[in-house]
C-alpha cells in the first residue's frame, strides 16, 4: 500500500516528536534551534504542515539524525492504516511519554545493568527468547 501525501506528513510530524521527545527537547528549543516559532514545530508533528525538504535537514541537524530516520516504517505505517483491528501500533506505544521515560532511564544505565533489567522483564513476560 503506498503512503499519501497527508500520510507522510503526519508519520514525518510522529517521527519528529517522538526523537525530540526522546532527547528531552522543547518545542520551543528545537524551533529556536531551527530559526522558526514553535508553533511551527506544532503544526509539523501533527501534519498540519509539510515539512520541505531545507526545514527536514535543519530538523535532522538539530536533533542528531539521518533525513532518512524521518521515513523510517513509513511503509509499515501506511500498511498498518489500512489494516483494520490489529491493536495498538508500535509508533503510538513509542509516543507514549511512560515509554519514553523508561528508554531514557534504561540508556543511562551501565551495560551490564541494562542486561540485567532487560533479563528481568523478559521473566516478569515469561518469554524468554524476545529478541
Amino acid at each position: 500500500m503506498e503512503p499519501t501525501g497527508n500520510n507522510i506528513d503526519v508519520h514525518l510530524g510522529k517521527r519528529l516528536r517522538r526523537r525530540r521527545r526522546l532527547l528531552g527537547l522543547t518545542q520551543q528549543q528545537l524551533a529556536g534551534s531551527c530559526g522558526v516559532r514553535f508553533q511551527q514545530i506544532q503544526k509539523y508533528e501533527c501534519g498540519a504542515n509539510r515539512i520541505s525538504a531545507a526545514r527536514l535537514w535543519q530538523l535532522s541537524e538539530a536533533l542528531e539524525v539521518p533525513v532518512g530516520y524521518f521515513y523510517d516504517g513509513l511503509t509499515e505505517a501506511a500498511q498498518r492504516e489500512h489494516s483494520a483491528g490489529e491493536g495498538e501500533a508500535g509508533g503510538e506505544m513509542f509516543a507514549r511519554k511512560e515509554t519514553l521515560d523508561l528508554i531514557r532511564a534504561y540508556y543511562q544505565l551501565g551495560e551490564r545493568p541494562r542486561r540485567r533489567l532487560l533479563d528481568l522483564a523478559k521473566s516478569l513476560n515469561g518469554d524468554h527468547e524476545i529478541a
